[in-house]
């Protein structure tokens, strides 16, 4: 048997993936939780019931893509982060029904971190699974989440990891969804601010308040809500705001880069690192690893791919 299943119910996305041993391909499938219109998204309780209509869709959709007969082990998402406390309902969905695949399969079922399985999908997307024999930096910057992680390798967790840095207030994420919510863009908005922002070619001096290395994000909502009032073009608008973003996380690098991370890799993984614009901005200050457009939104690519390495392993 070479094929490993990953279910990750996040708040937003329904996801299921299907990694392949022998051939080393991954199936990747998602559904994005709908979200009424001027909505800044779903709550938990909403999330935990639309998670339950979407999985059996996905299953339906995988049995037709991969042969379900050949599951060697089960894995999930059970909590957003690798710290004690975290703790999600919308994942107890993804919980049950790896359990319920195990079960029926007669498969190991194997759990992770939300955020794990963000940066083991990079990895895998990236080519660099190499890296998961190392120690490095790791972003994890999504509507939930805006952190600086230290990643080392662990025998059971495959990925153990460490809080660097974090945002002060918002996420980067969620200011990019109020952005869009101002301009009356569909949830999430990152792809349509990303598309107006490309059409602007506006210069800003901009520096992010920073704290210890965590820098404050909230500010940049009034901002942007300031300058569209002012009569800004909203092209200027969106364009500021993801330069912001890209910014506030140079400024955590560098401040991480004179401490513990110095020297090391530095990965870019979560939602908001699909943005070409924030993407490229980084790239040419640092050397760093980014993932597929579809591997840096949700997904449970990473987690097939650690259910994997942990059955490898005989965890």
């Amino acid at each position: 048997m070479s094929l490993y299943l990953g279910i990750d119910t996040s708040n937003y996305t329904t996801s299921l993936a299907a990694y392949d041993s022998d051939s080393n391909e991954m199936i990747s499938l998602r559904r994005l939780l709908p979200v009424k219109e001027g909505e800044r998204g779903v709550r938990q309780n909403e999330a935990v019931f639309l998670h339950t209509q979407a999985l059996p869709d996905l299953f339906s959709e995988m049995a037709s893509r991969a042969d379900m007969r050949d599951i060697a082990a089960v894995g999930c998402s059970d909590r957003p982060c690798d710290e004690d406390g975290s703790y999600f309902p919308c994942f107890t969905v993804g919980i049950a029904a790896a359990r319920e695949a195990g079960a029926l399969s007669r498969a190991p079922v194997y759990a992770n971190s939300h955020q794990q399985g963000h940066i083991a999908a990079v990895l895998f997307s990236a080519g660099r699974t190499d890296l998961i024999n190392e120690t490095f930096t790791a972003f994890h910057v999504s509507g939930g989440t805006t952190q600086a992680v230290l990643v080392t390798p662990d025998e059971k967790k495959i990925l153990s990891t460490r809080l660097l840095a974090s945002s002060l207030d918002l996420c980067a994420g969620q200011a990019v969804d109020r952005l869009g919510n101002m301009l009356s863009l569909p949830f999430p908005s990152g792809k349509y601010v990303e598309e107006l922002a490309s059409k602007s070619a506006a210069k800003f001096r901009i520096r992010p308040f920073m704290r210890d290395g965590s820098p404050s994000i909230s500010g940049l909502e009034n901002k942007c809500r300031d300058m569209l009032s002012g009569g800004k073009a909203k092209e200027d608008v969106c364009l500021y705001c993801l330069k912001y973003i890209e910014e506030a996380l140079s400024l955590m690098l560098e401040h991480i880069q004179k401490s513990a991370g110095a020297g090391l890799p530095v990965v870019f993984s979560g939602g908001v690192m699909s943005d070409a614009i924030i993407r490229q901005g980084l790239s040419e200050k640092y050397d760093c690893v980014f993932g597929k457009p579809e591997y840096s939104t949700d997904n449970a690519a990473g987690t097939a791919y650690l259910t994997y390495l942990k059955h490898k392993r005989g965890l």
